[in-house]
């Protein structure tokens, strides 16, 4: 199968035990073994690491936002540097979200209509309308392998109509953001419709039908609770086309990747790792752990030994905690790499059990984490 936009996904196998599926998403930058998570560099940059660590951890592909880098430093000056690869000097394949998330986000200071969204800078208060056809413009100023559709993402919790009066106007602007692609720039659909069921089929089918050169399932991990996300997450993925990458949007936790890969998926990102490791959480095996607890303060180890990883094993629990305490960076930075090597370990494990058939194995190695 050609690839005109750069974009090609292959498939390699299927778990035995689920819907799981070991691929290969073919992009200009690289091949990238699916299922992929990747690190949030919402600004350019995957904060306090630097790309040649995402690089040594061996992730293949970032993730970074139209929004926030169209207001700084501007896409007009990423461009001129080459675009964002060679202006963050990141070697992989790059997916700009569109803004989309945002507007819900930012819901308090924005206004959406039919033709677009206005938006208030949360830098200066300035004021700025971007439309469909302006985030796919600005996307490929940046240079990026995927770009994403501007949507409408709902909010949780929020009434069926307004559900639906979100997921139309994403269908809407879905050809006002194909209408616009350059030659060559690969775009990615997205699947909206809440909690509800009947819009989900409605959503997938519409998108599908579209030339998107992947799907996404957005309007996920917005504030509903997992007992709710699960049943959508369920219900979605297998209405994907099967010859296209599959991306679930802002998820998540392991075990919430753990579940959509299951159910189908391929894609996902999510800015815990290195948020919950500004904040002093570490993922282990046996769960997540505070490294401030006054328990690590004489401890001359590490957290978990089941959780060791070549960038960050040298540095004992104690030291780790000092430096949160002492409100040095380099804290942040030890437990950045420590959550992102974890995540890189999961989805080679993951990869590994589809392949392999494993796949009890795996979820029972990860019920605590």
């Amino acid at each position: 199968m050609n690839a005109p936009n750069g974009i090609r996904y292959e498939l390699l196998g299927i778990c035995p035990h689920t819907k799981a599926r070991r691929g290969r998403l073919h992009t200009p930058h690289g091949v990238v073994e699916t299922p992929f998570f990747m690190p949030v560099g919402t600004q350019g940059t995957v904060k306090t690491v630097g790309s040649e660590d995402i690089e040594a951890l061996g992730f293949q592909q970032v993730l970074s936002n139209t929004y926030h880098l169209s207001l700084r430093p501007t896409s007009e000056l990423v461009e001129r540097f080459g675009g964002l690869h060679k202006f963050m000097s990141w070697n992989g394949a790059i997916l700009t979200d569109s803004g989309g998330y945002q507007v819900m986000s930012l819901s308090k200071t924005n206004e959406v209509t039919d033709e677009g969204v206005t938006f208030k800078s949360h830098l200066d208060g300035s004021k700025h309308f971007l439309t469909p056809e302006r985030s796919i413009q600005i996307q490929a100023q940046l240079g990026v392998d995927i770009s994403m559709m501007l949507d409408q993402c709902p909010p949780y919790p929020c009434s069926r109509d307004e559900a639906h009066q979100a997921m139309k106007r994403t269908h809407e602007w879905a050809h006002r953001n194909l209408s616009v692609r350059k030659e060559g720039q690969a775009i990615f659909g997205i699947v909206q419709g809440g909690v509800h069921f009947d819009m989900r089929d409605e959503s997938a089918a519409y998108i599908s039908d579209l030339p998107f050169d992947g799907i996404a399932i957005g309007g996920v991990s917005v504030g509903e609770p997992t007992e709710m996300q699960y049943p959508v997450v369920e219900h979605t993925a297998p209405l994907l086309p099967k010859d296209k990458a599959r991306y679930l949007m802002g998820v998540g936790h392991p075990k919430d990747i753990i579940h959509a890969v299951a159910c189908g998926v391929d894609m996902f990102d999510c800015v815990l790792p290195t948020r919950m490791a500004r904040h002093h959480c570490l993922y282990t095996l046996n769960g997540r752990i505070n490294a401030m607890n006054k328990q690590w303060a004489e401890f001359d180890g590490l957290h978990d030994e089941g959780s060791s990883f070549a960038a960050t094993n040298r540095y004992s629990a104690a030291y780790l905690r000092h430096l949160f305490k002492a409100n040095e960076p380099l804290g942040a930075r030890i437990a950045s790499l420590h959550n992102l090597a974890f995540y890189a370990r999961l989805m080679q494990e993951i990869r590994e059990a589809i392949a392999t058939g494993t796949w009890p194995d795996l979820v029972a190695r990860y019920a605590n984490a």
